[in-house]
């Protein structure tokens, strides 16, 4: 089975891109068939790819290109989760697809309209400039109607206390692209910038902890990818220095979907975000979000921060695909047994 890898700047992995036509429609099945290509790439060196994407031609009239993502969980045996999603795979799968030939190629001011499978996001990938093996793209988060920003909490709540080892912390839990848990570095001990960034196992285990709490509040599977987890300090007005937790490591950057969460959250009155985001809390006012692996922009298109006020969309600028190349995969087995799966 030819497939193919493209990768985006920022991201911790590459990302593998499958047809999902030529792929089983059922969980099990499916599992058993991503297990297999998770194997192929491990024996062949290339197990650092814990990114899949599903893909094919929309058949919705409104959109170009659908997309299922599939979180890889390293292990023994490689689980898999598809609750989420993932922007820059979404981007890779944009390249991929135009390579394909399902799409036209890829020029200056063409917007590519996805729609992702796993939350029913919306999103319109709005190419910046296509040279070679490399594009870039303006990527615009929507949804199908403007939500609420209170619908945007899970819990219905700006702050939720989580419990851990070390007592109880309160954070915001947020969900716009993707589910996220955001908490005030202050609160888990970090003074400064420098080590928010540092390689710290302590603040890494820390967030691991408050990762797995929140999702064992929202019901999810503890060892799960979701929710995220991200802790942030003010650095400077308007601009907010993140340290994010990707699977199964510290992320590099901050996930693309992070980025239109957390731009989300800095405008819902009273979430942790907001109340360090100094000016872009405010509507019209884009956020700088700081990272160690370099800095990004996000703008989110409020009414206003009160509860009812709505979210039009969330934007993140200047974002880079390089195709890699293709794969060939020799085989996937249509059937794989039951007790040798973990799927999430």
């Amino acid at each position: 089975m030819l497939t193919h890898v493209a990768a985006a700047s920022g991201a911790p992995s590459s990302t593998l891109v499958l047809s999902a036509d030529a792929l089983p429609e059922g969980e099990e099945e499916l599992c058993g068939a991503l297990r297999d290509a998770t194997d192929w790439l491990c024996e062949r060196g290339l197990d650092d790819i814990t990114k899949i994407a599903l893909i094919a031609p929309s058949r919705h009239p409104l959109f170009d290109l659908d997309y299922r993502f599939v979180q890889v969980l390293p292990g023994a045996v490689n689980g898999f989760d598809f609750r989420g999603s993932c922007g820059h795979s979404i981007l890779a799968s944009v390249v991929v697809a135009s390579r394909l030939g399902w799409l036209p190629k890829l020029a200056p001011e063409h917007r590519v309209r996805v729609r992702v499978t796993n939350n029913n996001d919306r999103v319109v990938c709005e190419v910046d400039e296509s040279v070679r093996d490399r594009t870039t793209f303006t990527v615009h988060f929507l949804r199908q109607q403007e939500p609420r920003l209170d619908s945007l909490l899970p819990d219905g709540q700006v702050l939720t206390g989580l419990s851990t080892s070390e007592g109880g912390i309160r954070v915001s839990q947020v969900s716009a692209g993707n589910p996220y848990v955001f908490v005030a570095a202050t609160d888990l001990g970090v003074r400064d910038v420098d080590e928010l960034f540092g390689d710290s196992a302590r603040l890494y285990e820390s967030l691991s902890e408050i990762r797995r709490s929140a999702a064992v509040h929202a019901g999810l599977p503890a060892e799960g990818a979701f929710p995220k987890v991200a802790a942030l300090l003010p650095d400077g007005d308007a601009t907010l220095a993140v340290r994010a937790l990707s699977v199964p490591s510290w992320h590099p950057t901050i996930a693309l979907t992070g980025a239109v969460c957390l731009g989300a959250a800095t405008k819902i009155e009273g979430t942790t975000p907001h109340s360090l985001a100094g000016s872009a809390a405010r509507p019209g006012v884009p956020l700088t979000i700081r990272t160690p692996g370099g800095s990004t922009v996000a703008s989110a298109a409020v009414s206003g921060s009160r509860p009812s006020s709505t979210l039009s969309w969330v934007s993140v600028p200047h974002k880079e695909v390089v195709f890699r190349g293709a794969v060939d995969i020799d085989s996937l087995r249509p059937h794989t047994r039951k007790d040798e799966l973990l799927c999430l």
